[in-house]
């Protein structure tokens, strides 16, 4: 296991946790207020799997990366930053693993550059523009000061263990940048095999059958929320697999 990094940006650099194995490359990505080490190194390490070269990536202001004070931190924004990431590592063709916020920065970065991707897993990712409640009444000076302390409050010991290592900023913006996210008609139009995962307590993915009439195969994972790879760890490596 090594952390390695790329320069971004002039000012920023982007971290992830490399394990060595096989080609092609495996690409984690986390979401909001997450970092991929703590919620894929089971899934990167399951004897279920084979041992590929896998890199557990932090995107921009969050984990072990960079955060700088500038940057957009919309999804766009991260997808770019992403692309680079992955050109310095060398990696081309990689089947990337994104979960929720990564989901969706992952499928702009299939779109955008389909050599980097050969295999995309988006699991429970925002496809669809939602109200972001976390930031009613707060605009970003005020939710740097005093509505992130409230939001670690809010969402629980498991959430918050990685949520606090995020920039405030990095949280607004992305949050502002997934309530306007509409990826449905990009994932549908993508040029690889792209998977779906849902966790069967998370409900009925919306609009299920009109993916699968696209080409996105649905897998649902039993015993698992939102975070299907931590509530269900064995089950995910399966859908993996």
């Amino acid at each position: 296991m090594t952390i390695r990094h790329a320069q971004v940006r002039p000012d920023a650099r982007m971290r992830w946790v490399e394990l060595p194995g096989t080609d092609p490359a495996r690409v984690y990505v986390h979401g909001l207020g997450s970092s991929s080490p703590a919620y894929f190194a089971g899934a990167a390490t399951h004897p279920a799997g084979a041992r590929r070269r896998s890199l557990l990536v932090d995107l921009l202001g969050y984990g072990i990366s960079d955060r700088p004070a500038d940057f957009s931190y919309t999804l766009a924004a991260q997808a770019e930053a992403l692309a680079a990431a992955l050109d310095s590592a060398g990696v081309r063709a990689a089947e990337v693993v994104a979960h929720s916020m990564g989901g969706a920065v992952a499928i702009l970065l299939a779109a955008r550059r389909p050599d980097l991707v050969s295999r995309l897993v988006a699991v429970e990712a925002n496809l669809d523009p939602t109200p972001r409640r976390r930031l009613d009444g707060w605009d970003e000076e005020s939710f740097a000061a005093e509505g992130f302390a409230r939001t670690l409050t809010a969402v629980g010991e498991e959430w918050a263990a990685t949520m606090r290592l995020a920039d405030p900023v990095a949280v607004y913006r992305s949050e502002r940048s997934l309530g306007a996210a509409d990826l449905r008609g990009t994932i549908t139009n993508l040029p690889m095999p792209t998977v779906y995962v849902q966790g069967a307590r998370s409900g009925p993915l919306a609009g299920a059958a009109e993916l699968a009439e696209a080409g996105v195969e649905v897998r649902v994972v039993a015993d698992a929320g939102h975070n299907v790879m931590l509530d269900n760890p064995d089950g995910f490596a399966a859908a993996l697999a």
